[in-house]
Parts: C-alpha cells; structure tokens; sequence
C-alpha cells in the first residue's frame, strides 16, 4: 500500500475495484464466521466501496446488526494500513468509552482489517444501525451534539494518530494546489490567478493554524454523518479523520455565516463547554478552514477523474465555468479572511 502519507490523497495513484465482483464481496463477509443469503445492495460512496449484505439469521424480531453487515472496501493507494488501523483504533477508543459512533467488527483473528486474497483491496466490516439525518437541528439537539462532540474530542485527544493527515495549509493548501496543477484539469488561462489566491491564503492563515492545538477529530463531521437513532445521535464515517483543530468539527455541524447560525454555533458551544474547555478564539480559523475545504474538494476530484464514477456524478469539472466558481469563491473567501485579520 506504500508509505504513510502526509499528502490529502495518498502518495501512489489510486487504482480501481475491478476485483469486486459479488461473489467476492460475499466471501469476504463469511470470512467474519457468517453465512450471507446472496442479497447485496450497493450503498452511496465514491471514495470507497460499501456494500450492505445480508446474513443468515433465525430471529425475525432481530435487530439490524444482527441481520446484516456493511462490508467497507478501501480504495487501493488512498490509505495505507496503518493509516486505516489509526482510524479504527479511534472508534474502537470512543466504544470503550461510551461514545455512540460506528466502530468496525472484529475478525476471528482479532483484527478489525484485512486484505482479499489475490486483491490489494483491504476491508474492514461494520454493523448496520438505523438511524436518520435531521434536516434541521433544534436547540436541543444543538446541546446534545455539542455534548456529544465534548466528548469525542477529549478521547480524541488521549492518543497520537502520527499517520494520519494533518489538516493545515500545507497539505490541504499546497500540497492539494499541487495537484490540482499536475492534473492538468485547470484552465492554463487561470493558472496564475488560482495559485496566487491559494498561495496567498496559506501564507496569511499560516500563523492562525500555529498557534492552535491538533487532536485526533472526526474530520467530516457534516450533518450527514450524524444519524438519530432511538437512543439519540451518533456519529458514522470517521474515514476522514484527521489531526486537526477541534473546531473542524464544530463548523461542519453549523457552517452557516449569518446571525442564526452564530446563535446555533454559541448552543452547541455552551453545552460542549460544560464538559471539555475549547478556545474560542481559534473560531476564526472557520473561513480559513472552509477555503481549504473548497480547495481539497476540487484536488480530490481532479485526483479520481480518471475514474468514471467520477466523470458521471461531477461532469460539469474542468470546465471554464466551473473554474471561474471556484476563483470567484477564493477571492470572496480571501477578502473575508482579510477581515478578520485586522479584527
């Protein structure tokens, strides 16, 4: 799988799931000690495959994890081993905990991954719970998450995860413009000003992001990774998990800019503050952060276009006008950022 990676998207060229055909999709979910009935449904995912497969089981009132398994195939080149244990080793910390998250089962063996024979394609299988996405979150739910997030980042916070990503300026700044220009997918004629945004940025944020703390955190902790289930929230697809400021976390749940979605952002704050300090100043890093988002999201596809998924779901990419999208974001992004260094 190559070395571990301090690049957004691995170091290698990813490569494709040819070998999944159902029938090996199948066998490596009986490889856990469980009969599959031969049904699979596909589920969405572009970076990985996912697949929910169900199991031979004789109660009829069983619940769901015990009447299926969501088979989690990595993409080849993106992570390596130790970077996908150091994930696992996160969620297997926030179960010991309490924490409600969707941690891997484990093998016979012990172990939560492993590779397919004669594939390198390593595969990790999870429980099924049901649950659902808010489309909107009251107060209530507000205090909970920010609880819940508390929580999270103080296990978080308990163990160094040296492989994975870091999220700075560097690697989903740099290191992604870097991409982005290699792919060849940027018009040569905004070459110069979408560079210059990006360079210009990570140098004024720099200092912000040295002077705040980096943890193990979730990474993506948008709304569609918190599901709401009998027993309340809980959080699923940690596959982004980076080292970073806490306050990725915290953006992602309520990203909006306006006066509601402050008033949303302090609730969620002041109850996240009643069990774990946060520093509050380091609330500025938000646009930075969101720019960078921006930045990494066009690298990763421009990273997979050589996938076809790719070119059906994002087939507007590389064109003229969706170049000139992003430099108008980068500068709007750019003059906020500016604002708030003379704040």
């Amino acid at each position: 799988m190559g070395n571990d990676s301090e690049h957004a998207w691995g170091d290698t060229e990813t490569r494709f799931f040819y070998e999944l055909t159902p029938e090996r999709i199948l066998d490596a979910v009986e490889t856990a000690g469980v009969l599959c009935t031969g049904r699979v449904l596909q589920l969405n995912s572009m970076e990985n495959r996912v697949y929910q497969v169900e199991v031979e089981c004789d109660e009829e009132d069983a619940p769901l994890s015990e009447k299926f398994r969501v088979a989690k195939f990595y993409r080849p080149g993106r992570w390596s081993k130790k970077q996908i244990l150091e994930e696992h080793t996160f969620l297997l910390d926030l179960v010991e905990e309490e924490i409600p998250v969707v941690a891997p089962v484990k093998f016979g063996n012990g172990t939560t991954l492993t590779r397919m024979p004669d594939a390198d394609i390593f595969y990790s299988l999870f429980p099924r719970i049901g649950g659902r996405a808010p489309d909107e979150m009251g107060d209530d739910q507000l205090e909970q998450l920010g609880r819940l997030l508390a929580r999270l980042h103080q296990v978080g916070a308990s163990r160094e995860a040296d492989a994975r990503i870091k999220l700075d300026p560097q690697t989903y700044g740099r290191d992604n413009l870097a991409g982005i220009l290699d792919s060849g997918t940027l018009p040569d004629s905004m070459v110069d000003g979408y560079r210059g945004l990006v360079e210009g940025i990570c140098t004024m944020v720099e200092p912000w992001f040295a002077q705040a703390g980096v943890q193990r955190i979730h990474g993506d902790c948008h709304l569609g990774n918190v599901l709401w289930g009998a027993q309340g929230a809980f959080l699923v697809d940690f596959d982004d998990m980076v080292r970073g400021p806490c306050v990725q976390d915290i953006w992602l749940l309520v990203p909006g800019r306006d006066a509601a979605a402050a008033r949303q952002r302090d609730v969620l704050l002041s109850s996240y503050e009643q069990l774990r300090a946060f520093d509050r100043s380091t609330l500025r890093l938000i646009e930075p952060l969101r720019t960078l988002r921006y930045i990494h999201f066009s690298a990763w596809i421009a990273k997979r276009w050589d996938d076809p998924a790719f070119k059906r779901v994002f087939h507007d990419f590389g064109s003229e006008r969706y170049w000139h999208e992003q430099l108008q974001d980068l500068r709007e992004q750019y003059a906020l950022i500016q604002e708030l260094a003379y704040v």
